[in-house]
């Protein structure tokens, strides 16, 4: 047993030495401050006229093919998913990885904010 507890104090004692333990990590009970939460700042003008703010790239992707389909989106961007068995997760995969089809897709769900709003 005292080859062990010998261990434990060598492996404490060279830890303290390269600073990997702290004063306090064998005192639970030290009367330090928690971290606060960080309060949540109000949005910003910009950010609320933008028509992208609190909007994901799922729902972007389900309101473009409520509205305009599958075969419209494939005709518009070229790309695999949207042509051949077209499926939100081969999709959605798609435009997380690749920044020009996102870009694309974009752009088309502004053209179409932009019908609503006429």
């Amino acid at each position: 047993m005292d080859i062990k507890n010998n261990y434990k104090n060598e492996s404490i004692d060279k830890q303290k030495q390269s600073g990997e333990l702290s004063s306090t990590a064998f005192n639970p009970q030290t009367n330090e401050e928690k971290p606060t939460k960080q309060k949540k700042r109000q949005a910003t003008e910009e950010q609320l006229n933008n028509p992208f703010h609190g909007v994901k790239l799922v729902q972007v992707l389900e309101r473009l093919v409520a509205h305009y389909g599958w075969e419209y989106l494939g005709d518009r961007v070229n790309i695999r998913c949207f042509i051949n068995n077209p499926s939100m997760k081969s999709s959605l995969g798609f435009l997380r990885r690749t920044a020009w089809a996102r870009e694309h897709v974009e752009d088309i769900y502004l053209e179409m904010l932009d019908e609503k709003e006429e």
